[in-house]
C-alpha cells in the first residue's frame, strides 16, 4: 500500500481524496496555485506544496511541476480527482517514466476512450449498443449530407475530440446541415485545437443514462447500476440519480452485464462511466469517461461502497473489496450540484463567503470547500458544492433533498439553490418525467 499521495486537484473532490487517505492511513499532499493558498484542501492534507500561479495552465496542468511536487514531497502515487489532467495519456505515460502510479486506469485505455471515434469503433466491437451515425470523421459537407441521408434527419454533430458540449451541434433537416457542420468544426478547433467531427442521429426525447464500472486491471470487473444525468443545461449537468426513475430491474441487469463484461475484456483498472442516451428501452453509447465523475455520491449511497478507496486498492495492486453478488442497490440517492451561479443567466459569482452553513442531518452529505470568509476565485470551475441526499426510496429522497436545500445558507454571492427549490415544485420533476432537453425548455418557457 501507499505510504503518501499526492492529489492533483482542488476544491470538494480534493477533500474527497484527502478523507479517504486519511481512513486508510495514507498521507496526503495537497496542491495548490497561488489563488488557492488559503483553500480547504490546503488546510486538510498532511503537506501542501505550490505548484504556480492562479491559471490552471500554469498551475494544476502543469504537469512538470505537479510530478516535481511528488519528487519533493515522496509521493508514490497520485490521484487525478475529476477534470483537469485527469484524462490525459500523456499525463499518465510521464508519471510511469517517473516511477509515479497514476490512480486510473492505463494510458492507452484514456487514449482510447479520449477519441470518440476510436471510443465508439472499440465499445462497438465489444458488443455495447451505439447510436446509428457515420463510420468514423465526416471530412467535408458533401459526406456529412451522405450520412444524414442514410441515417436520417435530425442529426447531430460532435467534435471527435469534444466534451461539455462543446463542438456539437444539431441539423434539423438538409438546410441547417451545412451551417451546423461548418460551426461545430469552428468550435471544435477553437476549442480541443482538431476540428475533427463525427455524426450521429440525433434522438428525439432521450435520458441521459450512465453506468458505473469498476475493474481491477486483472481481468474483472463489476458494475454498480446507473445514474439518471438527464436534466442537463447546455450538455452539463446539474441533478443526478440513481438508481434511474424509468429503468426496470431488466434492463439493469442486461445493461450492467454488457458494461463490465466489456471492460473486463480489454483489463481495465479502476472507476469508469460507460455513458448512454436511453430511449424507448434501448441504449445507445455515446462516451466513457475513465476517472471518477462529478456525481459518484449518489452510487456510493445507495450501493455503501467507498469508490475513491478501491481505486486506491487497485492502483496498488490489491484486490476490490466485493463481487458481483456482493452489490446491491439500497434505497434512492439524489445530487444536486451547487454553483457559484446567477440564475436564471447562470453567470459566473466569484466572491468572498461571508457566511456558510451546511446542511445535515439522516441521509444528508455536503461535499464541499466552502467556509466561512473564504474568497472563491475566478480562475476556475463555478462548483462549489455537491449536496447529496439518501432515502429509503425517490419520493423520500426528494423530500429530504427540499429539506436540506432550506437548511443551505450561502450567503456572500449567488448560487443556484433557487434553481433547485424550483424545480422541486415541478410535476415532472417529482415524477421523473424528463429528458435531457427538459430543462433547457423549461428555463426558456420560464425566464424566456
Amino acid at each position: 500500500m501507499f505510504d503518501k499521495i499526492l492529489i492533483a486537484n482542488r476544491g470538494e473532490i480534493a477533500l474527497r481524496v484527502i478523507r479517504a487517505c486519511r481512513e486508510m492511513g495514507i498521507q496526503s499532499v495537497a496542491v495548490h496555485s497561488t489563488a488557492d493558498a488559503d483553500a480547504m484542501h490546503v488546510r486538510m492534507a498532511d503537506e501542501s506544496v505550490c505548484i504556480g500561479p492562479a491559471p490552471s495552465s500554469a498551475s494544476y496542468l502543469s504537469m512538470p511541476a505537479i510530478i516535481s511536487a511528488c519528487e519533493i514531497t515522496g509521493a508514490q502515487a497520485i490521484h487525478p480527482g475529476y477534470g483537469f489532467l485527469s484524462e490525459n495519456a500523456a499525463f499518465v505515460q510521464m508519471l510511469e517514466d517517473h516511477g509515479i502510479t497514476f490512480i486510473g486506469p492505463r494510458a492507452e485505455h484514456i487514449r482510447i476512450m479520449g477519441d470518440k471515434i476510436t471510443a465508439k469503433d472499440t465499445m462497438k466491437n465489444l458488443g455495447v449498443p451505439c447510436v446509428p451515425g457515420s463510420d468514423g470523421g465526416v471530412d467535408d459537407v458533401d459526406q456529412a449530407r451522405s450520412v444524414a441521408a442514410r441515417i436520417g434527419y435530425p442529426v447531430i454533430i460532435k467534435a471527435t475530440a469534444g466534451g461539455g458540449g462543446r463542438g456539437m451541434k444539431v441539423a434539423q433537416d438538409a438546410k441547417g446541415l451545412e451551417v451546423a457542420f461548418r460551426t461545430a468544426r469552428a468550435e471544435a478547433k477553437a476549442a480541443f485545437g482538431n476540428a475533427d467531427v463525427y455524426m450521429e442521429k440525433y434522438l428525439q426525447r432521450p435520458r441521459h443514462i450512465e453506468i458505473q464500472v469498476f475493474g481491477d486491471g486483472k481481468g474483472r470487473a463489476v458494475h454498480l447500476g446507473e445514474r439518471d444525468c438527464s436534466l442537463q443545461r447546455r450538455h452539463q449537468k446539474v441533478l443526478e440519480e440513481a438508481p434511474g426513475p424509468v429503468i426496470t430491474t431488466e434492463e439493469r441487469a442486461h445493461i450492467g452485464k454488457v458494461c463490465a463484461d466489456a471492460v473486463a475484456r480489454i483489463g481495465y483498472a479502476g472507476a469508469g462511466t460507460i455513458e448512454f442516451l436511453y430511449e424507448d428501452g434501448a441504449f445507445y453509447f455515446i462516451e466513457m469517461n475513465t476517472r471518477l465523475q462529478v456525481e459518484h455520491p449518489v452510487t456510493e449511497a445507495i450501493f455503501g461502497v467507498d469508490l475513491v478507496r478501491q481505486q486506491i486498492l487497485v492502483a496498488a495492486g490489491a484486490d476490490m473489496e466485493f463481487r458481483q453478488e456482493d452489490l446491491s442497490i439500497r434505497g434512492h440517492s439524489i445530487e444536486v450540484r451547487i454553483n457559484a451561479e446567477k440564475v436564471p443567466g447562470f453567470s459566473p459569482c466569484p466572491g468572498r463567503i461571508t457566511q456558510y452553513h451546511a446542511p445535515g442531518g439522516l441521509g444528508v452529505r455536503m461535499d464541499s470547500a466552502l467556509y466561512d470568509g473564504y474568497s472563491i476565485p475566478p480562475y476556475y470551475d463555478s462548483l462549489i458544492g455537491k449536496l447529496i441526499v439518501h432515502g429509503r426510496d425517490r419520493a423520500e429522497a426528494l423530500a429530504r433533498l427540499d429539506r436540506a436545500l432550506g437548511e443551505l445558507i450561502v450567503d456572500g454571492i449567488d448560487t443556484t439553490v433557487p434553481l433547485f427549490t424550483a424545480l422541486l415544485q415541478e410535476p415532472d420533476i417529482l415524477a421523473g418525467n424528463y429528458s435531457i432537453h427538459w430543462l433547457e425548455r423549461w428555463l426558456d418557457q420560464k425566464f424566456g
